[in-house]
């Protein structure tokens, strides 16, 4: 067969990098080969991607230079950041920004960039609907990915842009789970009314963008969101209650109160999800779950989700805002 189209894959360790190696290692015959990109060559995940075949290269998205170099003789790339680990938008902005610049320099032709909606077009600094944060942003975590897509398009870089959705692995592994309330019945804490949220399986994120490479250049220079189903708080905690075989109760919150739970970014996502709630035809209308099937045919819906993974989630713990 022809040369495969290698991919180069940034957080090649972790979700949403790690599910498009995964892919690209499922369809050997489908025109792509993966090179993992990842800050450490010899951790455990990076060995293990080595082991089943993969091509492992070291850079850091704080080293653009590093970024450059292992683009070099690849089509394309994923393109990802990572604000939970330093919380800082203008960071994650810069970073965004050197990765667009080294994949126009590589000469790339076709670049997956993870991003989101810029809150501030809906929800300007001036209205006080929800509180400035840093000075100069609603919601942290996405305005400063958004501020990056301007750079892929300056440049001219073949960019799909990646609208992701909230994970539903955010409840094992962000302590947004079911907890313990007062009289013991689970309580599922969202501050969203009755909105719908868009959520998907972390692993799926992957496939979907692999399947965007398969079409080719035709979602280039648009935007392109991924969901594996729009649900109530309501209907998220009557599908617990039968993974869970244990009464869980949606705790419909206000963004006020979820901002006021004090833990690490709390604020950042009480404006998220309040912002998720206030525009939601817009924001559930990006993430079409039909369209999403059509690029990942074995796209999970939550049930699915729930099957396999209920009996990670950690329930034992204090009510949310305890």
């Amino acid at each position: 067969m022809a040369e495969r189209k290698v991919i180069a894959v940034l957080g090649a360790t972790g979700a949403q990098g790690g599910g498009l190696v995964r892919a690209i290692l499922r369809d050997p015959e489908g025109g792509f080969a993966a090179r993992a990109i990842t800050r450490n060559a010899e951790s455990a995940k990076a060995k293990a991607l080595t082991d089943a075949g993969v091509e492992v290269v070291e850079a850091d998205v704080d080293d653009p230079a590093s970024v450059r170099a292992a683009f070099e003789g690849a089509y394309g790339a994923y393109c990802v950041t990572f604000f939970w680990e330093h919380f800082s938008p203008e960071r994650e902005t810069e970073q965004a920004r050197g990765l667009a610049r080294a994949a126009k320099e590589a000469d790339l032709k076709h670049v997956i960039w993870s991003t989101f909606e810029d809150t501030r077009k809906r929800v300007p600094l001036s209205d006080d609907r929800m509180p400035t944060l840093q000075g100069r942003y609603k919601v942290p975590h996405f305005d400063a990915k958004a501020e990056a897509d301007a750079t892929f398009r300056e440049l001219g870089v073949p960019t799909t842009f990646l609208l992701t959705s909230f994970y539903w692995d955010n409840l094992i592994h962000f302590g947004m789970g079911p907890k313990p309330g007062p009289d013991g019945t689970l309580l599922f804490t969202l501050p969203m009314g009755d909105a719908k949220l868009p959520g998907i399986a972390a692993a799926d994120i992957g496939p979907c963008a692999y399947g965007v490479l398969k079409r080719g250049g035709d979602l280039i220079g648009g935007y392109t969101g991924v969901a594996g189903e729009h649900l109530t708080g309501s209907e998220m905690a009557a599908a617990l209650t039968r993974a869970l075989g244990r009464e869980v109760r949606y705790n419909a919150v206000t963004p006020e109160q979820y901002r006021g739970f004090g833990f690490p970014g709390a604020d950042d996502l009480g404006n998220m999800f309040q912002y998720k709630r206030d525009f939601n035809a817009e924001f559930c209308g990006a993430r079409d779950v039909a369209a999403c099937r059509a690029l990942h045919p074995k796209l999970m819906t939550f049930d699915a989700w729930l099957a396999e993974n209920a009996a990670r989630i950690p329930i034992e713990a204090q009510a949310a805002g305890g």
